[in-house]
């Protein structure tokens, strides 16, 4: 049974923003806006930083939709890329200002759980996904979940796997082509 996301024309809807058509924005929102909210939200952890993060996304996908390019990828992909980017720099821009004890880390991150999970089945079928990341060793496996669950930087990767930058990167690198090619 195809869920909504396999029904939702995301490189039409694109195309309709390029041309200017708010009213595909209005439906891109209506879509996937509380799960590309959750990412933003599992990445900056503050709700009012994480509505800020997904309203500029969505300007920013607004003016660069003539930029995306099929044949780089999927579109539901790079709208959600465009979102984790925004997180990314609001984070990088806030210095980290947030400061939370580790209790408080931990609640939202179960509060946050289930958003991040929708994500990922409406991009994939879990199980999928699932069998694709247990194939991969577990170094790639951590740099990918890391990087793209976690919305670390490389550095940060490397620190947290108390490993070199270099590897961090090969790892990252060869993992996606490794995901890519099980998804097919």
């Amino acid at each position: 049974m195809p869920n909504a996301a396999d029904a939702f024309d995301y490189d039409a809807v694109l195309r309709a923003c390029a041309q200017g058509e708010q009213q595909a924005l209005h439906r891109l929102y209506q879509q996937d806006g509380r799960h590309l909210l959750g990412v933003a939200l599992r990445i900056v952890r503050r709700r009012d930083l994480a509505e800020d993060v997904l309203h500029d996304a969505f300007v920013s996908i607004w003016q660069k939709a003539g930029s995306y390019d099929a044949g780089r990828g999927a579109a539901r992909g790079w709208i959600y890329s465009v979102v984790r980017h925004q997180a990314l720099n609001a984070l990088r821009g806030s210095e980290r200002e947030v400061s939370a004890d580790a209790e408080m880390l931990d609640a939202l991150q179960e509060a946050q759980a289930d958003p991040v999970m929708e994500q990922f089945e409406l991009q994939a079928s879990m199980g999928r996904l699932h069998d694709c990341l247990e194939h991969l060793d577990s170094a790639k496996r951590n740099s990918i979940v890391c990087a793209y669950v976690d919305g670390c930087s490389h550095s940060e990767i490397a620190a947290r796997l108390n490993a070199p930058l270099g590897s961090v990167k090969a790892w990252l690198k060869r993992g996606l082509a490794a995901l890519r090619e099980c998804m097919g």
